[in-house]
């Protein structure tokens, strides 16, 4: 019987001549209990060997539709196969897309296996087990009983590419893939995935000949059973399998799938997702793999923060591999509160771009802080008449204000650097490491002194402080509590005055330095602001324990690198 093309047909059933006579109740209880126990069998049959395999076609094999056959090889023999498809890789990566064009490629032709289009003498097979069709038993191997030509289940050849991980010659090499033109060997244990890639080649076989890939199957058994197998490969070293891990979670973004991160451990996820950002920015598939990375560390939320607040630097590049807005900005908050500190590593490790972005932002905060220190300089205190205080209106009050003014300039200003030595022996000295000491021109993160924190006045060159020493200042003057010029600060200043000292004047010079203390909190109040992250939902206090520098800096759309040009 002809067995048609539609999912009906497949279910009729060859019997008895006295059951295909009865009627059609009969004909649906038999076919019900024939399917049945042909399901039951179906689903009870071993694997263990002899058994048709059916190639899949999914990730990360697709055996039927892939065009595009990936090796990725480590040194100790261990290796992940793949079979993709251009299209996908093309759209995901722009390395795939220009090593498949016309002037890169090195594809060749494979032929295309097609379902057949006449089904009367083609024994009915599944298209998607990705076997050759079958002539059916008792057909004529060249043409039917009617002489016309049986139809090729081969179709128009097509291309096909093949990759392998290049590891270099040099301990410095980048493993990369390159195009190879020769075919992959069929060794034991790959035996039956490289048949389900190729389709098999049997397909000018006679018809006896069992061409199909249990044939494959049961030769990969053998082959494993046999004593002459092949050792077992050494045990996976941890840069092989980081290695294998990328490329998975390359390929498995590509296709939509989640990668496979450490979601427990904060510093290992870390350390997964930079490694496979670094081969996504290899690949030039970093607007496909960054969201991925940026989904999965948003996940860890408050410690994420804290992580940021630790090493800035590091999550910077991370935040601008991944374009993540949010990691992006709470990294770039703390680097420009700190700065110059870690100047040399970030001028290392990140664009130009980038390095713009933080200047500016730096000056900003800077144009921000001198605004703000000028004020603190004007303020002072008023008579009951609304005089401004001076030595011959209230000197008592006055001395209030020349406290807070002394100590505001000890805290903004450091120490004048002393003066080169311009005769030889300042210049032997120099050249024995005798260097003028400016502060803020270096820092435990590795920034190299600054000639920009130096100000040459007459012959003296003095240092101008970081942002970090003053943003220490800032925070104190802002802080609620108030702790400096305390009590005894007061009384300590007062006595250096024995006439004036006693206690009702202790008493009214220390309510009116308070008072000095509660306007200089309110001109600092625009750089008490932050918008970080850590500071609204880890602490429930207003600013992060441990963080001294200012993070009132502000980072708006218009300031992410990849939206420049």
């Amino acid at each position: 019987m002809v067995v048609g093309d539609s999912a009906s047909t497949t279910l009729a059933l060859r019997g008895p001549a006295s059951v295909a006579g009865h009627g059609h109740s009969s004909h649906s209880r038999t076919a019900s209990s024939t399917l049945s126990s042909s399901r039951a069998r179906r689903y009870n049959r071993s694997h263990a060997g002899g058994v048709s395999f059916v190639p899949q076609n999914e990730f990360p094999v697709f055996s039927h539709s892939g065009d595009v056959e990936i090796l990725v090889r480590v040194a100790s023999g261990h290796e992940n196969r793949y079979l993709l498809h251009r299209h996908t890789l093309t759209r995901c990566s722009g390395f795939f897309e220009a090593s498949t064009s016309d002037q890169w490629s090195r594809a060749r032709q494979v032929p295309e296996l097609t379902p057949p289009s006449t089904a009367g003498a083609i024994e009915a097979a599944p298209v998607s087990s990705g076997e050759l069709a079958r002539i059916a038993e008792g057909r004529k191997s060249s043409s039917d009983e009617g002489g016309r030509p049986l139809p090729s289940s081969l179709g128009s050849p097509r291309r096909r590419w093949r990759y392998e991980l290049d590891p270099g010659t040099g301990d410095n090499d980048i493993p990369m893939l390159i195009q190879k033109d020769e075919p992959t060997p069929l060794t034991a244990p790959n035996i039956a995935s490289s048949t389900s890639i190729f389709g098999g080649s049997s397909h000018n076989k006679t018809p006896t000949t069992h061409s199909n890939s249990s044939f494959f199957r049961s030769v990969a058994n053998l082959a494993l059973s046999s004593p002459h197998a092949a050792p077992p490969l050494p045990p996976l070293t941890q840069s092989d399998q980081d290695l294998l891990r990328d490329y998975d979670n390359l390929f498995r973004i590509m296709y939509n799938y989640p990668p496979i991160l450490d979601g427990i451990n904060i510093a290992d996820a870390y350390v997964q997702c930079k490694s496979l950002l670094t081969l996504a920015d290899q690949y030039d598939a970093l607007p496909v793999v960054g969201p991925r990375v940026d989904h999965h560390l948003l996940q860890f939320q408050s410690r994420l923060w804290k992580q940021i607040a630790k090493y800035p630097i590091s999550y910077l590049r991370l935040g601008y591999l991944a374009r993540s807005k949010v990691i992006f900005q709470e990294a770039l908050i703390h680097v420009v509160g700190q700065w110059p500190a870690g100047e040399r590593s970030l001028r290392s490790i990140l664009p130009d771009t980038v390095l713009d972005i933080i200047e500016d932002k730096v000056d900003e905060l800077e144009e921000t802080v001198s605004r703000v220190e000028a004020r603190l300089f004007r303020l002072t205190l008023t008579t009951r008449t609304g005089e401004r205080v001076a030595p011959h209106t209230n000197y008592l009050d006055w001395l209030a204000v020349s406290l807070f003014r002394q100590w505001l300039a000890d805290n903004t200003t450091p120490p004048a650097a002393p003066v080169p030595d311009r005769t030889a022996n300042g210049r032997n000295g120099a050249a024995n490491g005798n260097r003028p000491n400016t502060r803020g021109s270096s820092s435990n993160n590795g920034a190299a002194a600054n000639p920009h924190n130096t100000l040459t006045v007459g012959r003296a060159v003095v240092s101008v402080p970081p942002l970090a020493s003053l943003g220490r200042t800032y925070r104190v003057l802002g802080s609620p509590a108030g702790a400096y010029l305390g009590h005894d600060e007061c009384k300590r200043f007062l006595k250096l005055t024995p006439e004036l000292y006693s206690r009702d004047n202790l008493r009214r010079f220390e309510k009116r330095v308070e008072e000095i203390k509660a306007i200089a909190r309110e001109v600092v109040r625009p750089l008490m602001g932050s918008g970080l992250e850590l500071e609204t939902t880890s602490t429930g206090r207003g600013v992060a324990e441990g963080i001294g520098y200012l993070t009132c800096t502000v980072v708006g759309d218009r300031d992410l690198p990849w939206n420049y040009g």
